[in-house]
């Protein structure tokens, strides 16, 4: 009987277009058996685009299982690659604890991902989230509770206290980096039920980069580093807003993630 409901699940999901149908199948059976919700609306919300994640209350990150509320922004797998890259330069902080700041945080994945895994090789981290949208820091201060990080609300660097200038090391900012005429080609799960403001980068994408990247020197520490994720066609434009800003500008890309990460560093 299990089986042929679950059939009957992923053929809905299929000819919904659902790439990945049979998990997306078992994870939504799985939610509705753990919280008492009614299958058949779950598979309706999808079927109807509502994204996945909305309905589980959670995305897998990096092995974590993030909390993720409606209208706020579903971390993406490929931004790993950034998670990655960071880790690698916060290896190299010689002071302790690391000062890592996740700005336009979201569900705030990014900071606890890192967080977690320096953790695990026995490094200490000071982490602070910070993002615009009230949905977005609720969630994350749920999401980081555990690990006794401060997330605040506000417009970028205006959210922080003023005693984190030149002090911080790790600097991951997952700005939003669409064009502005492109929303409408997005996915419809994206582009009816996220925020735009956490999509929406301007007429070239790069309009939040441009204020990160203009402020971000006052913020970091001599040997921190500011990590974005890009298209990678904007990656030379990207760069060259970085050098603007007296950041040395590097593009690191992965195959793997389909992702391009630029790391700026004060000059």
């Amino acid at each position: 009987m299990v089986v042929t409901r679950e059939s009957v699940v992923v053929d809905r999901l299929r000819a919904a277009g659902c790439v990945f149908a049979e998990d997306e199948a078992r994870l939504l059976i799985e939610n509705a058996a753990e919280t008492g919700a009614e299958l058949n609306e779950l598979l309706a919300q999808r079927v109807s685009g509502t994204p996945l994640e909305y309905l589980l209350g959670w995305a897998e990150f990096r092995g974590l299982r993030v909390r993720v509320a409606p209208g706020v922004f579903v971390p993406r797998q490929r931004t790993g690659y950034l998670v990655e890259v960071a880790r690698t330069l916060a290896r190299r902080v010689p002071s302790s604890p690391i000062i890592v700041l996740d700005l336009c945080c979201g569900t705030g994945a990014l900071g606890l991902a890192l967080a977690t895994q320096l953790a695990a090789e026995q490094r200490e981290v000071e982490l602070t989230a910070a993002d615009i949208d009230p949905a977005a820091v609720a969630c994350a201060r749920d999401n980081l509770a555990e690990l006794g990080a401060r997330v605040y609300e506000g417009d970028l660097f205006a959210a922080l206290p003023a005693d984190f200038r030149n002090r911080i090391d790790i600097l991951m900012c997952n700005t939003p980096y669409v064009p502005s005429d492109m929303i409408a080609r997005l996915p419809a799960e994206a582009r009816d039920h996220e925020p735009r403001a956490a999509l929406d980068g301007g007429r070239d994408g790069l309009d939040v980069l441009r204020r990160v990247a203009a402020q971000a020197p006052a913020w970091l520490a001599p040997h921190g580093h500011l990590l974005v994720e890009s298209g990678q066609s904007q990656a030379d434009a990207a760069v060259a807003i970085l050098d603007e800003h007296a950041l040395r500008g590097s593009v690191h890309a992965s195959e793997e993630y389909f992702a391009t990460v630029l790391v700026g560093t004060p000059r």
